[in-house]
């Protein structure tokens, strides 16, 4: 019989309870988003398999310094997915930046400092969009071949 997996890893489970970080969920996001004049949601993955999730989780609380004022929460497991789908990202470790409900942008993966500051700097100053059409990621396969469209393309096509 296998162990459970806590929901978190320790690391980001310490980094929560030091900064005081909000988790939410499919019911309290919105809430929070909405509470918020610019937020940043953490979507850390499944940290025992990716690596740069805890090197994200580590540098969070000094991202939030950046953007003086900017909500950070992390998004809880289970609401990875469906939140996944609604803001089209395609690689965890992510951040959702937002301002109120509405979308901004993504950074996914680990970054640089420069360009961490360079990336946030940008998004928060851009217009609130939709969320960019879900594309699979590089060296992806459907149906046998490199996948060329966008998902939501090719699930139209079909």
């Amino acid at each position: 019989m296998s162990k459970p997996t806590p929901q978190f890893s320790p690391l980001l489970q310490s980094v929560i309870a030091r900064s005081s970080l909000s988790v939410v969920t499919m019911e309290t996001v919105d809430a929070f988003l909405a509470g918020h004049r610019h937020s940043m949601l953490f979507f850390s993955g499944d940290w025992e398999r990716l690596a740069e999730s805890n090197d994200v989780a580590v540098v969070l609380p000094e991202l939030q310094r950046l953007a003086d004022g900017i909500g950070l929460a992390v998004v809880a497991r289970e609401a990875e997915r469906p939140l996944q789908l609604r803001y089209r990202f395609n690689k965890f470790p992510a951040i959702v930046l937002s301002r109120g409900t509405g979308y901004l942008g993504v950074i996914t993966g680990m970054r640089d400092w420069s360009e961490y500051g360079q990336e946030i700097s940008a998004i928060l100053s851009g217009e609130v969009r939709e969320p960019p059409p879900f594309e699979l990621p590089q060296g992806c396969v459907a149906n046998g071949a490199p996948a060329r469209t966008s998902l939501q393309q090719e699930l139209l096509i079909h």
